[in-house]
């Protein structure tokens, strides 16, 4: 990619409906929400500690989220994130916005 940006700079934005969108899966700890995202993005989008947290306590400061401490899977105590009523509701809304976005991006792109 040669747009003088690393490739997650254009995460910048999106990353409250990556993880809002891999919670409607089931609820996930903080590491199995970045390996999820590097995992179905195919290695294209990398999530960082440093964007990963402060968006997951961002998200819970909202009420789009809830937390609570279980087991891992490996026997570590983890903090598990699940998806509330409204961060469902803020996870349609932002899909379909990115979709209306998406579709105009594409539209300017492919006109060549």
């Amino acid at each position: 990619m040669a747009t003088g940006k690393p490739p997650n700079a254009l995460l910048h934005g999106t990353l409250d409906t990556l993880i809002l969108n891999t919670l409607a899966g089931g609820p996930r700890h903080g590491y199995g929400i970045a390996t999820y995202i590097e995992d179905a993005s195919g290695g294209a989008v990398l999530v960082e500690d440093g964007s990963l947290y402060p968006a997951l306590y961002r998200l819970e400061r909202r009420g789009l989220l809830e937390a609570e401490w279980a087991l891992s899977e490996l026997g570590r105590r983890a903090k598990f994130y699940r998806l509330t009523r409204q961060g469902r509701a803020q996870l349609v809304a932002q899909t379909a916005a990115w979709r209306q976005f998406s579709a105009g991006v594409s539209k300017i792109l492919l006109a060549q």
